[in-house]
Parts: C-alpha cells; sequence; structure tokens
C-alpha cells in the first residue's frame, strides 16, 4: 500500500533559528529514546530529482518503518510511502540513478546455521536475514537486487541457505557519471567467494570486473569505468605471519604489479588506504600512518614508485580521515575537501563553490555541524544535515541557494534544553600516557556546583572510537538528563585516534586498557565533578567486556556495573572470534589480558548483565556464564531481550527494556542507597 504524506517544513535562508525553550532539565522519557527515528537514511539521487528516506510508518506509533520517495520537482507534494512487509522490515535505503532506489530490509530467522554467517561456530540458531531490495520511485515493484543465480545452478538448499545468511550482494561503487551501471559484489553459490560486476540497474545485465580469492580482493576503482585500478594480496610471510602487498595496474601493459613501498606485514598494522587518482598526473591519493603517528594524506607516483617529499594534507592533532572527490560532471574527481578525524569528523572544503554553500548555512544554523550530504551538478538542490549533542540529526534541502526545506528531525520530542555541555578532554594514566575522552554534563550543572554521580562508559570493539555530537544510541542523553555525568574514555586500543594509542592496547584485555578506565574516574573525582561513592561503570559490547572486568578486579572505583552483550569469557572467544579472516590474523592475536571468567570468586561490585538472544556476536552464554558464576558473590541481575540482535537498529521494545533495566539498576541496585 502506498500513502502520500509528510509534507516539508519551509525556512527562508536568512532568518535565525529558534533556539529551544530555556528551563528546568526534565528526564528524557524512554519512549522518546525507544521509538524509531522519525526519518532516517536520507539521501539524494545525482541528478538532484529524487529524495529518498526512511520515516516511521503512518499509524505504527514509532514502531515500524517505511520507506518514502519525494519529487524534488515538486517537493512541496509531499512523499510518496510504502511501509515495511509484516517480517522483512527496512532499514536502510538509498536514492541511486535512473529513478532506481537501493532498500536494505532485515527479518527474524530461526534455524541451524549449518556452518554458514555469523555465530555458526558458537552454535547459534537464533539470527537475521539482511536483503537487498531494487525498486523505483513509484515502489510497485520490490525485486531482489544484484540476486545470485544458485536456483538455477541447481546448488542444493542448504547452499542457497547459506548464501541467504551470509548476505549474498552488495553495492560497491556508484560510478556517478555513468547513466545507467554500478559495480557490486556477488557471492559465489559454488565457492562462497566474491567476484564483483558492472550491473546495469535497468536491465539486470552484468559484467565480470574482478574475481576475488581467499587473498585478493580488489582496492581502487576507475569511478569513470569500473575497471580495477589497484588490489591487495595477502600471502604468508613466516611462521603465522602475513604480507598485504599493494598491486597497481600498469597502464601500458594491463599488468597489476606489487609496489613494495605500499606493503607491509599484516600483524604491523600500518594503514595504506589508496582513496583516488589525479587524473592529469596518474598519481595517487594515499592515506597512511606510515611517516606519522596519524594518518596522512600522501601522493604517490606509481611510475617512479615514490611518495612526494611532503604531504599533501596533514594534522598536528587528529588523523587524516578523508578527501572529498567531486562526483558531478563540472567537478568530477576533483578534491573538493578533506575530513579530519577531531573529535567529530569535520570537514572543510577548498572548493570555492562548496565552501560558499557550507558557510551559508553554517550561519543559519549557529551550534550545530552542517554535512553536506549530496548535491547535483548546478549546486541548485543541496541536500544536508545538521546536528549537535543537544539536536538529533535533522535533514533539509537547499533550494536554489534561497530556501531550506526540513524533511524532518529524528527525534523531534526531545528538548535540547534537557542535555547538557560536551566537552573533547584528555587525561592522564598511571603511567603517563595521554588518554582522550569525551565529557557530557547534565544540563545546568556548572564548575562549583558540587560533584555529581558519573558513569564511565566505554566504548565498543574495542578497535573503534567514539565521535563527539549526538549519540545514535541515546545513552549519553539519557543518562545525562538524569543528572549524571558520563565520561566516554578513548583507552588504548582504541583506533582511529593515532596508532600509538591503538597498539599499546594489545594483550591488555582488562589490564592496562582496563587501568584507563578506572583513571577516567579517578580524573573525574580529581576534577570535582564526580562524586567518588556514586561511580558506575556501563558499557556494551567490548564496553560489557571491561564492565564484568570492573566487577572483578580488586579496589574497584565503581559502586556498580552494567555489562550489555559482554563478552566475559576470552577463552571461548578465542575460537570463535570473527568470520573475517583478515581480523582473525590481525585482532584475534591481541585478544590476551585478564580473563573475568577465571577470576569470578574475585567479584566485589553488584553487577547488571543483558544480552539479546540473536546475538550471535557476543552469543548469550558470555553474560549467563557470568551471572552463574557470580550471583551468590554479589548481587546481581541477568536479562536475555527477545529477538535483540547485537547492532543497532533495534526494535522499540528492546530500548523500552533495556533503558528501563539501566535506570532500575541504578536507582535501586547500585550499592548502598543506589546511584
Amino acid at each position: 500500500m502506498t500513502y502520500r504524506t509528510l509534507a516539508p517544513r519551509l525556512l527562508a535562508l536568512g532568518l535565525s533559528i529558534a533556539s529551544a525553550c530555556a528551563g528546568a532539565r526534565q528526564p528524557i522519557k524512554i519512549e522518546s529514546i525507544a521509538h524509531l527515528p522519525e526519518i532516517q537514511s536520507v539521501s539524494m539521487s545525482a541528478d538532484g530529482k529524487n529524495l529518498v528516506a526512511l520515516v516511521v510508518a503512518p499509524g505504527s506509533k514509532g514502531q515500524d518503518t517505511a520507506l518514502s520517495v519525494w519529487n524534488l520537482d515538486n517537493i512541496d507534494g509531499g512523499s510518496k510511502i510504502t511501509p515495511s512487509g509484516d517480517r522483512m522490515k527496512f532499514i536502510a535505503a538509498s536514492a541511486l540513478k535512473a529513478d532506481r532506489v537501493l532498500v536494505i530490509g532485515r527479518q527474524e530467522w530461526t534455524g541451524q546455521l549449518g556452518g554458514c554467517g555469523e555465530g555458526n561456530a558458537t552454535g547459534a540458531t537464533k539470527t537475521f536475514v539482511t536483503k537487498t531490495y531494487l525498486t523505483d520511485t513509484s515502489q510497485k515493484k520490490f525485486d531482489e537486487a544484484f540476486a545470485s543465480n544458485a536456483r538455477q545452478l541447481g546448488l542444493s538448499e542448504d547452499i542457497q541457505r547459506c548464501l541467504e545468511l551470509t548476505a549474498t550482494a552488495s553495492l560497491v561503487n556508484t560510478l556517478p557519471l555513468d547513466p545507467d551501471n554500478v559495480i557490486i559484489q556477488q557471492v559465489s553459490g559454488m565457492s562462497l567467494s566474491g567476484s564483483y560486476y558492472l550491473y546495469n540497474l535497468r536491465t539486470g545485465e552484468t559484467k565480470l570486473l574482478f574475481k576475488a580469492g581467499g587473498r585478493s580482493s580488489p582496492g581502487l576503482f576507475n569511478p569513470r569505468t569500473g575497471e580495477v585500478l589497484t588490489r591487495t594480496q595477502l600471502e604468508p610471510n613466516g611462521a603465522g605471519e602475513y604480507e598485504q602487498r599493494v598491486l597497481i595496474r600498469n597502464p601500458q601493459t594491463g599488468e597489476f604489479e606489487v609496489h613494495d613501498n605500499l606493503t607491509r606485514k599484516l600483524s604491523d598494522r600500518y594503514t595504506v588506504d589508496i582513496v583516488g587518482m589525479d587524473e592529469k598526473t596518474g598519481k595517487f591519493y594515499v592515506l597512511t600512518d606510515l611517516f606519522s603517528d596519524l594518518v596522512q594524506a600522501w601522493m604517490y607516483d606509481p611510475t617512479t614508485r615514490k611518495f612526494e617529499d611532503e604531504p599533501l594534507l596533514a594534522h598536528p592533532q587528529f588523523s587524516i580521515g578523508g578527501l572529498i572527490l567531486g562526483s558531478q560532471p563540472s567537478n568530477f574527481n576533483r578534491v573538493l575537501g578533506y575530513v579530519v578525524d577531531g573529535p567529530q569528523r569535520e570537514v572543510t572544503y577548498v572548493d570555492p563553490a562548496m565552501a560558499g554553500v557550507q558557510s551559508l548555512l553554517q550561519k543559519a544554523f549557529p551550534g550545530q555541524t552542517v554535512s553536506l550530504n549530496g548535491y547535483n551538478d548546478d549546486m541548485s538542490r543541496v541536500l544536508f544535515t545538521t546536528q549537535s549533542n543537544k539536536d538529533a540529526p535533522a535533514y533539509h534541502v537547499l533550494l536554489d541557494r534561497k530556501r531550506v526545506v526540513t524533511l524532518g528531525s529524528q527525534r523531534p520530542d526531545i528538548n535540547p534544553a534537557d542535555i547538557g555541555e560536551q566537552r573533547w578532554v584528555n587525561y592522564p594514566a598511571r603511567d603517563g600516557m595521554t588518554i582522550p575522552a569525551i565529557l557530557d554534563l547534565p544540563a545546568g550543572w556548572k564548575e562549583g556546583d558540587g560533584p555529581l554521580p558519573a558513569i564511565i562508559h566505554p566504548h565498543g570493539g574495542p578497535w573503534a572510537r567514539d565521535y563527539a555530537g549526538w549519540d545514535g544510541s541515546g545513552w549519553v542523553p539519557f543518562l545525562t538528563s538524569r543528572g549524571y555525568a558520563v565520561l566516554r574514555p578513548q583507552y588504548r586500543g582504541t583506533s582511529g585516534l593515532g596508532r600509538k594509542l591503538w597498539l599499546a592496547g594489545d594483550a591488555e584485555w582488562g589490564q592496562k586498557m582496563q587501568d584507563d578506565n578506572d583513571d577516567a574516574a579517578a580524573w573525574l573525582v580529581k576534577q570535582g565533578i564526580a562524586d567518588p561513592q556514586r561511580i558506575a561503570i556501563f558499557g556494551y559490547s567490548y564496553g560489557g567486556f571491561a564492565a564484568a572486568a570492573a566487577v572483578v578486579r580488586p579496589n574497584s572505583p565503581y559502586q556498580c556495573a552494567i555489562a550489555g552483550a559482554p563478552v566475559t569469557d576470552l577463552t571461548k572467544l578465542g575460537w570463535s572470534w570473527s568470520e573475517n579472516r583478515l581480523q582473525r590474523i590481525l585482532q584475534g592475536r591481541t585478544v590476551k589480558g585478564m580473563d573475568p571468567m577465571q577470576n569470578t570468586d574475585k567479584a566485589n561490585i553488584p553487577v547488571l548483565l543483558y544480552v539479546g538472544d540473536r546475538d550471535v556476536r557476543t552469543p548469550s552464554f558470555h553474560a549467563r556464564g557470568f551471572y552463574e558464576a557470580v550471583q551468590n558473590k554479589v548481587p546481581a541481575k541477568f536479562a536475555l531481550i527477545p529477538d535483540m540482535p547485537h547492532s543497532m537498529p533495534w526494535y522499540p521494545r528492546h530500548q523500552t527494556q533495556t533503558l528501563g533495566l539501566i535506570e532500575q539498576f541504578l536507582q535501586k541496585d547500585c550499592g548502598p542507597g543506589g546511584l
């Protein structure tokens, strides 16, 4: 069924944006965080004709998604909407060329995995199937996108099921100037290895570009033709060691040649990412930390096989997170700007037209980060996002550089006045290493108001990092609106903030990595922000491991711990670590340290553990086993959340249940008198 709704809101550029009403801080309601975003996954077709998004399905009360498509020639007329199916739920969407729309759906699946998909090594029987669909702007018909021909090949039902569980196809490159074709990856039904094809969106015809193997994968595609320009090859290099070779196609011979300057031992974990090619000189843009602790942008000449003498771009404190290359005929493949991976991903445009639009919009939305997400060739239509740590992401279109059409905010029912200040801070670890962190404070709190109850909130991964700005999980504003200070340590082992910090976490699970979390608590106390008798630790995934480790470490600075989807047994993690071969080689060997399950006799603070019964990444035996081992030693609670996967998006009922558990545990069960 198709609906027409969502008339957009207009804003004349140059008028000020009304700020939130001042007033006393109010706890953000659980349902305001739990319901699905009102609008998400927003994109614009390259020709500027269509906008695509996921919205809350009409009549679902924030419980279900729908696909929404706007015709930008008549944006004031609203959008066409198609709700998700009864079982297959839309979780992402993207506007493509040729009036086509890509939609990703997900549904629950229960049965024997039979060696297929994440979780097969741990005996999981509950997971999700994810499929990709193509439709057009009329949304009358949804076909499985880039579908493999498993049935036509006569493959067994087991192999067909395996293909479904492992997601058989994905979009790799949109080839902006090609009116018909994109590049896709498709899993072979015979070998279960990936091949890369030129795919015609109008006819469904394919042309093989690259056949990947267990050790070989493509790197950079020519953005005009789809030709593979670079590839990587993984080769054994001694006992348990591998070398990642970078090969570049010689334009004279057409052959791929190994470039030693770009080749490194896999275990050294250098970043060498070829992100583009300068068409005038034939040189490649390379993001690398070969010459610095931080990632820099360099030019590499494949003819002389040398880097230039100086970096193209470098920042004294943070890594270069990317180059922004033009995608329209008038600016195609030119460097328009760059990204610095600072507290937030900060974009700087060097192209005058892009810089002018960015400046115009930034003035219209003071105090928020403005991100340009799409534009047509003459920039008469620009899709952009605004957000801050207090303002949930909102989506807008700039028309003719004169007016802004606001499509909507993810969470319009959250009052920014209920969310406090956010700071990027650094604190010293006990061994002298400097640890970055994000500190969020309750609204209205200021220095001298007295210490607060506090939450140390380590991120998952651990090879990941937190960014400042809006917290998509909702946990941080949920807690700060209830009066807690929340500090997110970027502990050693965190990636993206320098190679030294990243490598320092190797084999330090529950040890120096954990010291960094404890030292964060001590720093908050020293700054007069946290009450030393009212500190808890809460984390999810690896952060859940950190919370479990805190339960059994002596001299804990915490009054209690909350472990969401935790790993608690490093021995069991060792034989189930990752479906990705490279990750097993790279990260698996670093997962060593203090094993909480081997130290449960030392449990000394209350703990809440929760996990979803469809979590195949950190299966429930981790949380349940730890709970059973400590429940007679400390106050402990365990919750198995029905149908919850490891990663977002979660169903609204998952957020409702888990946020309720967290709130009640902190108030009533977190040591004497609660937190």
